[in-house]
């Protein structure tokens, strides 16, 4: 049997591929040649050129022909487009933006998400809405115009070695630098959907290993425990051993914290898992909990350069001067709010505790 995989040299690449070498598959991977993984054997083969150039992709291909195509990078259209009549099974991946209010959450009222985001949630309906999203999802459906018993993932935002532009890189540059402090927005509460990368390519071979029942569908996929964006700070400086004081605002203020939630708002972004799992059989093979700590650990190991490109598009200044400047302005006006307030202090809701339940301590 032939599968190729467009792609496979990012974070969930090799997983994918030695999933599929130990499935008995013949591997063949089609990339730019830009970087090479380790951790792929020899005996795959490699196909360079660029999967963004539709005629350099069909001289790449020229007559070859797979049992599985697996389409993880370039331009998910014009590929699926070309992989037909070159392929017998096709599955693609693409992401969250597909969904109407992922990317722009002010299209929908109120805004954000639905929480959890299922398969059949409303999709990103113009340019206008979103211009990536929209694309995003039209890309679905050319794939499936194409290739109709093709399987698709949605995955959410990956981390793990390889990634090229990852988000806990803020959090490790600021505790490789030594930083006393980091700020969070709203204590870190908002729930934004990632995934372990070994995760989602164990979901994505479930369809590899199932294929009638994944023909035709579309999956989200992600970690099934979803850390909040507090737990992740917490969890990485606990992996390199840094003690640090997470200082939480409002988010109108938390400036320095936007390259953490990654969008203008601190609304949800969190996957409904119910399909896979009970379609599929998946289950989290990495806990998120260990695998933000090995994140961590590989990104002190293998920092980005500093200023280069890909932490440049990460759009974080590290101008800790200001951060300093604003959590010294912060503690101030916190301290400038008198203390007795409240002739009677507001207390905590006892609804939930039931008949003979015991009332919480407070001030009623």
């Amino acid at each position: 049997m032939r599968a190729l995989v467009i792609g496979g040299t990012g974070p969930t690449g090799h997983f994918v591929v030695n999933g599929l070498i130990e499935r008995g598959y013949d591997v063949s991977i089609l990339h730019t040649g830009k970087h090479e993984v380790d951790e792929i054997p020899e005996s795959v083969d490699h196909i360079h050129t660029n999967p963004f150039d539709d005629q350099a992709l069909i001289d790449a291909l020229g007559k070859s022909h797979f049992d599985l195509s697996v389409a993880m990078y370039g331009r998910l259209r014009r590929v699926a487009e070309i992989m037909v009549g070159r392929t017998e099974r096709f599955i693609s991946v693409g992401g969250g933006p597909a969904y109407r209010g992922y990317m722009n959450a002010d299209v929908v009222q109120p805004p954000g998400l639905p929480v959890p985001t299922a398969e059949d949630a409303t999709k990103t309906a113009s340019e206008v809405e979103d211009g990536k999203g929209f694309r995003v999802y039209r890309s679905e459906e050319v794939v499936f115009k194409r290739h109709p018993g093709a399987t698709h993932f949605r995955y959410p935002q990956i981390y793990g070695a390889y990634q090229v532009v990852p988000r806990e890189w803020p959090i490790v540059r600021r505790i490789v630098d030594k930083r006393s402090s980091i700020i969070i927005p709203d204590d870190g509460l908002s729930l934004n959907h990632s995934g372990a990368a070994a995760n989602v390519a164990h979901a994505l071979l479930l369809a590899v290993d199932q294929p009638q029942v994944a023909a035709g569908q579309v999956y989200n996929c992600g970690d099934d425990h979803v850390l909040t964006l507090k737990q992740a700070v917490q969890l990485c400086a606990e992996a390199l051993d840094h003690e640090w004081e997470i200082v939480s605002m409002p988010y109108e203020l938390a400036i320095s914290a936007r390259p953490l939630i990654t969008q203008p708002w601190t609304t949800h972004r969190v996957f409904d898992l119910t399909k896979i799992k009970s379609e599929l059989g998946y289950r989290d093979i990495v806990s998120p909990v260990e695998g933000i700590k090995q994140a961590a650990v590989w990104l002190r190991d293998n920092p980005l350069e500093r200023g280069g490109r890909e932490e440049t598009m990460l759009q974080d200044p590290f101008d800790y001067v200001a951060e300093d400047r604003l959590v010294a302005a912060w503690k101030q006006a916190i301290n400038t709010i008198p203390k007795d307030l409240f002739q009677r202090e507001p207390g905590y809701t006892t609804s939930y505790s039931g008949p003979g339940g015991s009332q919480r301590k407070g001030a009623w």
